[in-house]
C-alpha cells in the first residue's frame, strides 16, 4: 500500500499541491490581517476577541482544504476514469481495490495534514501580527489553546472524511465539475461562520458527513471490480 501511495504521489506530482496549499495559507493569513487592520483603522470591531477570529480562521482553512480534496479526487480518480487511463493501471498485477484505497488514503492524509499545519501556522502568525499592531483586544489563554487544539484535531479528522463525499457524485458520469461543485456545497453547509457559531459546531452534522464520506470511500473500494471502466 505504501509503495502504491509513493508511486501515485510521484506520478501526479503532488508536491505542486503542497506549494498551492502554502500559497493558500498566505492568502488566508493576508485576508484575516487585512480585515483586522482595516477594522482597527475605521474604529470597527469585526472581531471582539481572539477566540472569534481564530474560529473564522479555522472555518476558512476547513473550507479551503475540503475543496482542495475535491481537486485531488478529480485528479487522482475521476480524471483517470474520464480519460480511461485507469484501464492501463488495471492491466498491471495490482489489486484494483488496493489501488483505489491508496488513492483515497493519499487524499485523506493530505487533507488532514494540511488542515493541521494551516491552522497552526496561520493562527500563530496572525496572533503575533495582531498583537504587534494591537488590532484585537485581549489575549489567548492556555485553556483556550488546549480546547482549540482538540477542536482543530477533531475537525481535521471529520473534514478529511467528509471531503470524500464528492467522489460519489463525480463518479456518476466521471464529471470533474460535479466533483468540485459538490465540495463547494459541503463547504457552504459546514463552514458558514459568523464568528461565534457555524453549523459545524453542531457535532452531529460534521460527524454524519464524515460517516457518509467514509461510506462513499468504502463502497468505491468494494465495488471497483464491478465497475464498467469502458463507459
Amino acid at each position: 500500500m505504501f509503495k502504491l501511495m509513493k508511486l501515485e504521489m510521484k506520478k501526479f506530482k503532488l508536491s505542486s499541491y503542497s506549494r498551492s496549499a502554502i500559497i493558500a495559507n498566505f492568502v488566508i493569513l493576508g485576508f484575516m490581517f487585512l480585515i483586522s487592520f482595516i477594522s482597527k483603522m475605521e474604529g470597527d470591531t469585526d472581531f471582539v476577541n481572539y477566540q472569534e477570529a481564530i474560529g473564522v480562521i479555522e472555518s476558512f482553512v476547513r473550507a479551503t482544504f475540503i475543496i482542495f480534496a475535491s481537486t485531488l479526487i478529480a485528479k487522482l480518480i475521476i480524471g483517470e476514469f474520464k480519460k480511461k487511463t485507469i484501464t492501463t493501471l488495471f492491466m498491471y498485477p495490482i489489486s484494483r481495490k488496493k489501488l483505489i484505497a491508496a488513492k483515497l488514503t493519499i487524499i485523506i492524509i493530505f487533507t488532514f495534514t494540511w488542515i493541521i499545519i494551516s491552522n497552526v501556522f496561520i493562527t500563530t502568525v496572525y496572533y503575533y501580527l495582531t498583537v504587534n499592531y494591537q488590532l484585537i483586544p485581549g489575549s489567548l489563554t492556555a485553556d483556550f489553546l488546549q480546547e482549540h487544539s482538540v477542536s482543530v484535531l477533531m475537525n481535521a479528522i471529520s473534514a478529511s472524511c467528509m471531503a470524500l463525499i464528492p467522489l460519489y457524485f463525480g463518479m456518476k458520469k466521471y464529471s470533474i465539475p460535479t466533483t468540485i461543485i459538490t465540495s463547494i456545497l459541503i463547504v457552504m453547509i459546514v463552514s458558514n461562520n459568523n464568528g461565534s457559531f457555524s453549523l459545524n459546531d453542531i457535532i452531529i452534522i460534521p460527524l454524519s458527513l464524515a460517516v457518509i464520506g467514509l461510506t462513499v470511500a468504502y463502497l468505491a473500494i468494494r465495488n471497483i471490480d464491478r465497475l464498467d471502466i469502458r463507459v
